[in-house]
């Protein structure tokens, strides 16, 4: 049986956000302690993340963004942005961590010894653009793995599939014009960042590859679950990527304290299904996931307990 990989690393705990911010260390810390009072942990294959080589960071946010949040970290404690994403001395490594995990993953997944994988890491990523860290975003992860599954591996279509609450208009920004990246986002709208309408479709050569998919403030596993099959999947398939990486946000649980809308537990496995059943039909299966929003701490260790579940249920059903 080819194994369900997690990556992680306890540097990722060493992000500081100081008290009362939702995005704090905590997160991890009540996913482990689920992982391993459910048994999970014993049934996945761990692997402790080597951080990411500036040239992967550097090939999507450019070498002088790489290095001014190197240098406002190393400052202590205050904000990468004029709004909430804040940084400590350790937020730097972190940041490098959760890109190299999800990097990690990659080489991992397309070299065969795992069938699926997922990132246990922070800070999230998708809100990271080019140039600019927001929304408790400092480098965009998902991004990255993108470009590296494309200049390291070689593939020529990568897809990611974001159902973070939150749209994330980093990932959008840095791929709009891109035809061999699709990117495709369920998020609840209007909400933060205030990007995501059904309009936004790509611009120039990246028209048509990139899907948006608002839902109202209210909804939950139903339409959530019915415009993943109906509306998104198709257009993920019609694409034929050749890896699949999912923006894996647990924040439109209906217990978080971020979201309007009312997922539940269920409503994630069902969309881990449906993620995984499309991976197998156009891309062997090779699925990786990085975790981004997530805020109350039971429902984000219910809810990755059970998409891990699933990760584990395809891993077994895998040929190889």
């Amino acid at each position: 049986m080819t194994p369900t990989g997690l990556v992680h690393h306890p540097g990722c705990l060493d992000h500081l956000t100081g008290p009362g911010h939702p995005e704090r260390p905590e997160r991890l810390a009540a996913v482990h302690r689920r992982l391993e009072s459910s048994g999970l942990a014993g049934e996945l294959d761990l692997l402790e993340a080597s951080p990411a080589a500036t040239e992967w960071i550097a090939g999507v946010h450019g070498a002088d963004h790489v290095r001014f949040v190197q240098e406002r970290a190393a400052e202590g404690f205050g904000l990468l942005d004029a709004g909430d994403t804040a940084i400590s001395s350790g937020s730097h490594r972190a940041a490098r961590l959760a890109a190299g995990a999800a990097l990690d993953a990659v080489d991992r997944v397309l070299a065969g010894e795992w069938a699926n994988a997922f990132a246990l890491v922070r800070p999230p990523g998708h809100h990271a653009e080019r140039v600019r860290s927001m929304g408790f975003c400092l480098f965009n992860t998902v991004a990255i793995a993108a470009r590296y599954l494309q200049r390291r591996h070689g593939l020529g279509r990568v897809a990611i599939l974001d159902w973070d609450v939150h749209h994330g208009n980093g990932t959008q920004h840095l791929f709009e014009s891109d035809p061999s990246v699709l990117f495709a986002s369920l998020h609840q709208w209007p909400h933060y960042p205030g990007t995501g309408a059904e309009r936004e479709r790509g611009i120039g050569a990246g028209e048509g590859a990139t899907l948006n998919r608002p839902m109202d403030a209210g909804t939950g596993d139903a339409e959530w679950l019915a415009a993943l099959e109906r509306e998104v999947l198709p257009a993920l398939e019609s694409f034929a990527p050749q890896a699949l990486l999912v923006s894996a946000g647990f924040d439109a649980h209906r217990a978080d304290p971020l979201s309007g809308t009312r997922l539940t537990e269920e409503g994630f496995r069902g969309m881990s299904a449906l993620a995984l059943e499309a991976a197998a039909r156009t891309c062997g299966g090779r699925l990786i996931s990085v975790l981004e929003g997530g805020y109350d701490l039971e429902a984000l260790a219910s809810s990755v307990e059970a998409h891990l579940g699933e990760l584990l249920a395809a891993a077994r059903a895998d040929p190889r």
